[in-house]
């Protein structure tokens, strides 16, 4: 199955990445538009920013923030995923027509589980963080990563599904950066294929990540090469999504290796 690609669109003023650049509706929708040209399958709208160090965003203006462009992107004929944790947007999304939810807790946060659980048709992204985005990056995960991530992946899936939501709706992500040293997310990186091989695809979200600015020395905004290339590695290793900002020159990468795996088979 050809992997999917996942256009990132920051609806906040405080993104690592792009923060400001698309917090309002108007241009974020255009950003939309701009990465279905680029050959997105699907949009990632977020409206609360989740960088290493990030404060909490009351519920009210999360809404105020990703509703207004939900509504419009539901309308532009791709799956449409909400970054959030918080089960009242939630809520308010699915009714809405939004087709995933992305959640860096892993319905870990107030009633989540009961309201993916109740939208029978909706997909749902199930991601490993140690610690929470304020303080995550200050007290790091210890030891091997990938049995950690997978025990604790494993673990949300079997809540999920003893609730009745079907394994092909549920996605893993192992959530680089999200808590974990650079040695660790590399680790993740190189042992993807084992959290691949578990029976629920994998989303592989390494864009721009500061682990590629640690071996690169490079700034955010000049990460683009190695996050292609991250997204490749990961891509050749059985992930099945990628979660990109850099959406064409992706795109672009995987028509290659696409061509290339095609002629080896």
């Amino acid at each position: 199955m050809r992997p999917r690609v996942m256009g990132i669109v920051n609806a906040t003023p405080d993104s690592f990445s792009d923060g400001g650049a698309f917090s309002q509706t108007r241009a974020a929708l255009m950003h939309c538009e701009r990465l279905l040209r680029e050959g997105a399958d699907i949009l990632d709208i977020g409206a609360e920013s989740t960088r290493p160090g990030a404060q909490p965003l009351p519920l009210e203006q999360e809404r105020a923030r990703a509703l207004p462009l939900l509504r419009e992107a539901v309308k532009l004929g791709v799956p449409v995923s909400l970054d959030t944790y918080k089960s009242a947007l939630m809520h308010d999304a699915l009714d809405m027509g939004v087709d995933i939810i992305n959640d860096i807790w892993a319905l870990r946060q107030g009633d989540a589980t009961a309201v993916v659980s109740a939208h029978p048709q909706c997909g749902v992204v199930l991601m490993h963080m140690q610690g929470e985005p304020r303080t995550m990056q200050s007290a790091p995960m210890e030891g091997a990563a990938t049995p950690q991530v997978l025990s604790f992946l494993k673990q949300q899936t079997a809540i999920l599904q003893r609730l009745g939501v079907q394994s092909n709706r549920i996605v893993w992500d192992a959530g680089v950066g999200f808590g974990k040293t650079v040695a660790q997310n590399f680790e993740l990186l190189a042992e993807t294929a084992l959290l691949s091989q578990q029976g629920h695809a994998l989303l592989a979200g390494w864009s721009r990540k500061s682990s590629l600015g640690a071996v690169t020395g490079q700034a955010v905004g000049e990460r683009m090469v190695p996050s292609v290339a991250a997204a490749l590695l990961a891509v050749e290793r059985g992930a099945r999504v990628v979660r990109v900002h850099d959406v064409a020159e992706t795109v672009a990468a995987l028509k290659v290796w696409a061509a290339t795996n095609a002629v080896a088979q």
